[in-house]
């Protein structure tokens, strides 16, 4: 093994930051991760930036304890290095690179007004959970920090930032801050300037352009690993300064990379603490406030489908069902247990039998909430079983999900040749898959990576930075090399399962009054 031709993506997730080593062959030959949570503090979901220092360090250092263990080598110099991390969201900083306000991150659903004003500014759909969004309710907010911003980031781009000391970062990443214009790589210019008509009267020290990240894209170097950068990032100090970075990405942008959905007409679906399906499309779409339009690492046009909640309740409800193991003497273990209760969905009714969930942790804007309460429903007459349960929160997980797509296959026509899953709802075999082919009503496609495509798409784009032949796109890079052979598994819902997504979902959609009464009646 060789670590020089080997290169580290490393992803801040919602739940873990995660990193993977990856040799030239695409082969992941090792790995670190550390356990995070976020955080509702004064109404915002948040996390310290001590917090977000301590665990990148702590995710670096098992990757390079694992380095040690499998292969007797300490990590001293890659090829290459590239960080992702959760899109959108507000990192605003100082001229000195400090942070003028918390972390808010893209669960925060407190930028409503903002969205609605700039949606109809722009004639172009600003979800809640975008950067400009956020700068945008900062100003209507008065709040005295917005004239001291001299750097509008990501916190992908915050770490990219102090590990190379450059404010740039992936198209894909930049297409969740502000809108772009895919004929030209460039945000769009007269969105720009609407945004600084609408701000002129505050006099800030600032144009937009002059705040945003200059855009990279992929197979461009972003910058070098200062001696700062990897002192930061390995305080053991083994690690060399010098080495190139890749274009940081979001979430989203790795996803499609590391399931091989950067074509046009393919679709990924990310399901883990949030979900959200990107397909690669060929025409603009109408405003829906259910699409976003985000773009590739390369810069193509992508329609997304963005949900705040997937698996958080699930994971609530499963730690549930292990405290009830423990108490009759009969523990499992995570895995087995959510094994077991997965495939225990599948027995259930095609409808759940009546039952119905809202996975509500937080706001949702698909549905037009702001804030969140999980709520379980069934009727008197509901088959409340162990199997409609689990298989309610299953559907649950994706039905917002599920309404997004509605729109944009059914109303929008939008094509969809290939559509690939990834991410831990997908990591027990044949049943995430088969519940997303339900909602989707397409077939699904899985790669070995599914469990894992984050921190592995991100090393891709790594690897493609310094390993492209000349003019090899991105997409054939991805085509012809590292998913050729690929084990990839399909399978396709059967018409029992469609149907009784398509009852849950309407009856799902007709019962929203109850979340909203919930919302409304349960204070936080």
């Amino acid at each position: 093994m060789d670590p020089e031709k080997s290169v580290i993506g490393l992803e801040l997730g919602s739940t873990r930051i995660k990193a993977v080593l990856t040799d030239e062959s695409f082969e992941v030959l090792a790995q670190g991760d550390h356990v995070w949570a976020n955080r509702l503090e004064n109404g915002i979901w948040t996390y310290s930036e001590k917090e977000i220092e301590e665990g990148i360090r702590a995710c670096y250092k098992a990757l390079k304890e694992d380095v040690k263990n499998r292969y007797g080598i300490t990590l001293k110099k890659v090829g290459a290095i590239g960080i992702s991390g959760m899109m959108h969201g507000y990192v605003p900083l100082d001229k000195d690179g400090r942070l003028l306000t918390a972390f808010r991150t893209w669960r925060n659903t407190i930028t409503g007004e903002a969205a609605e004003i700039l949606t109809e500014r722009f004639n172009f759909n600003i979800p809640q959970r975008w950067s400009i969004a956020h700068l945008y309710q900062a100003v209507l907010n008065d709040e005295p920090h917005v004239k001291d911003i001299a750097y509008l980031t990501t916190l992908a781009g915050m770490v990219h930032l102090r590990l190379t000391g450059e404010k740039n970062m992936g198209i894909g990443e930049a297409s969740g801050m502000f809108p772009i214009d895919s004929s030209t790589f460039s945000y769009n210019e007269a969105f720009l300037e609407r945004f600084d008509e609408l701000v002129e009267e505050k006099n800030y020290p600032w144009k937009l352009k002059e705040i945003l990240p200059e855009i990279k894209l992929a197979g461009e170097e972003a910058g070098q690993l200062t001696a700062e950068g990897a002192r930061f990032l390995d305080p053991e100090r083994d690690l060399e300064a010098g080495i190139p970075l890749a274009p940081c990405e979001g979430d989203a942008g790795t996803g499609m990379t590391a399931t091989n959905s950067v074509r046009v007409y393919t679709g990924n679906v990310s399901a883990g603490t949030s979900d959200f399906a990107m397909i690669v499309t060929d025409h603009e779409m109408g405003v829906h406030r259910e699409i976003d339009m985000v773009t590739t690492p390369s810069g193509a046009p992508v329609a997304m489908v963005h949900c705040n909640n997937c698996t958080t309740d699930i994971n609530a409800w499963v730690s549930l069902f292990s405290e009830f193991a423990s108490a009759i003497g009969k523990p499992m273990s995570s895995g087995e247990l959510f094994t077991l209760l997965f495939k225990k969905a599948l027995e259930g009714d095609p409808d759940a039998g009546g039952l119905l969930n809202y996975n509500y942790y937080s706001g949702e804007g698909v549905t037009d909430l702001n804030e969140g309460r999980p709520v379980f429903l069934r009727t008197p007459e509901a088959s409340f079983t162990l199997a409609n349960v689990m298989r309610s929160h299953m559907m649950s997980a994706l039905s917002t999900l599920k309404i997004g797509l509605d729109i944009l296959i059914g109303e929008e026509k939008v094509r969809v040749d290939k559509l690939y899953g990834h991410g831990g709802f997908f990591k027990t075999p044949g049943v995430g898959n088969r519940f997303l082919s339900a909602a989707a009503e397409a077939p699904v496609l899985l790669m070995e990576t599914a469990g894992e495509g984050g921190p592995y798409g991100m090393a891709l784009l790594a690897l493609y930075m310094i390993a492209k032949k000349d003019d090899e796109s991105l997409e054939e890079f991805l085509d012809n090399r590292v998913f050729k052979d690929a084990p990839v598994s399909r399978i396709m819902a059967d018409e029992s399962d469609i149907q009784g997504f398509r009852e849950y979902v309407a009856r799902y959609k007709k019962s929203l009054p109850v979340e909203e009464k919930a919302i409304e009646t349960l204070e936080l």
